[in-house]
């Protein structure tokens, strides 16, 4: 009987480790969208003053997680283990009631994008969790004691997931669970406009702030010096209709004057330069994307720089570059989007995504833009190739590397 009840309790361990294993992997594959989400926990408890540290808490949470989940899989230091969960999962359920009470509007962000469920839905997982956690820890004097190799496996999960975490802080998510995933197709202007005038479904509106209250405005109408600019964001008109299908996505390029032209990254080989936040941009970053924009010219391309701002805060910041050179070879390049839409689109400030006729094919970080060899390779690529080997090398390489990690853990 009691060798039945330690391989019970060690099985409910191994399902909240799996749990906590998973649920950590696929926020650290995406550390920017679990920024995005610390963020809106942030503004849910009015810290918002808190922003600048979104992504770095949501990382070390995420790599907590992950590391506690292969902890209480492998089996070591049972007994830390046990009371790191329980606290941690104790905090989680707490806070999740919070959010079944109050309802807001906002995504418990426990699975990254790979999965999205309801405040209820999350509350009930983490009672189950705790009823699983309790049941695999109580009593403490029972926990036992784990093989010695474990220790080994531990630690070699434990670096591959701390190299696989630094990758996707450097580069493209390896699977991409946004709305503008490899395959996509935009939507055209037509799509989304009446036939008459310029016809455009969406507004773009700026949301500035002034003694802690954030108010919209629309272009015409933009305040003075005195208010701060945070944001860009698209409202439909009030006739507006949309047309598309689920596989279609909305990417809003917006002319200085506030009119729309989404069907400038519609058609024929485009490369999108999307920066949601320009002034943390260096000067050799600007540089960088001013060859790269003459580069891809060159090879045929159409180049877009797509800047979550407006036209005033963004030639500020030119001004501060004091880069004559920067300026004229961006001028006719730069246009204005949403933000949520050019932070979905592209993880990567300044990077880079490559559509031909609308769909979205690959995509590339600030720190490794294509070179010259392969902007002339993926010039004369079908479309095709380079969807399904961008799109299947990534997947694979995911599957792979969540294999292994399962096989060192279990079996070593």
């Amino acid at each position: 009987m009691t060798g039945f009840l330690e391989r019970a309790k060690r099985f409910c361990g191994f399902l909240v480790g799996i749990v906590f294993f998973v649920s950590g992997v696929l926020k650290l594959i995406d550390p920017v969208g679990a920024g995005l989400v610390m963020e809106e926990y942030y503004h849910f408890f009015h810290v918002g003053f808190l922003d600048f540290s979104s992504k770095a808490v949501a990382f070390l949470l995420a790599l907590t997680e992950t590391l506690a989940g292969a902890a209480l899989i492998t089996g070591i230091w049972r007994r830390v283990v046990a009371v790191t969960v329980l606290s941690f999962q104790g905090f989680f359920t707490l806070l999740t009631l919070l959010l079944v009470v109050f309802n807001p509007e906002m995504d418990c962000g426990c699975f990254g994008e790979a999965i999205h469920l309801t405040h209820m839905q999350t509350f009930i997982k983490n009672i189950v969790l705790c009823v699983l956690a309790s049941a695999s820890f109580f009593p403490f004097s029972s926990l036992g004691h784990p093989k010695k190799r474990k220790y080994v496996s531990f630690a070699i999960v434990s670096s591959i997931v701390v190299a696989f975490a630094i990758h996707s802080l450097l580069f493209i998510p390896l699977v991409d669970f946004t709305d503008y995933k490899p395959s996509v197709q935009l939507s055209s202007s037509q799509s989304f406009s009446e036939t008459s005038g310029s016809g455009d479904m969406y507004d773009a509106v700026f949301v500035y702030e002034k003694d802690g209250v954030q108010k919209e405005f629309r272009l015409e109408s933009l305040p003075d010096s005195t208010w701060t600019y945070i944001s860009t964001r698209t409202v439909m008109k009030e006739d507006g209709h949309n047309g598309g299908s689920d596989l279609r996505v909305t990417l809003p390029v917006i002319g200085r004057d506030g009119n729309y032209h989404n069907e400038l990254a519609a058609d024929g080989p485009v490369m999108v330069v999307s920066i949601y936040n320009p002034e943390s941009l260096s000067l050799k970053r600007w540089n960088r994307i001013a060859d790269f924009v003459s580069e891809s010219a060159s090879e045929g391309f159409i180049p877009l720089v797509l800047v979550s701002s407006t036209p005033q805060v963004l030639d500020e910041v030119m001004m501060e570059l004091d880069s004559p050179e920067i300026t004229s070879g961006l001028m006719n390049y730069i246009w204005y989007s949403d933000y949520k839409a050019l932070i979905s689109m592209n993880r990567s400030n300044g990077g880079i995504t490559y559509f031909h006729d609308g769909y979205l094919l690959r995509k590339w970080a600030s720190l490794n833009y294509p070179d010259s060899d392969d902007l002339s390779s993926t010039s004369v690529s079908d479309a095709t190739e380079i969807l399904l080997s961008y799109s299947t090398k990534g997947t694979i390489s995911f599957q792979g590397l969540m294999l292994v990690l399962f096989a060192v853990m279990l079996l070593v």
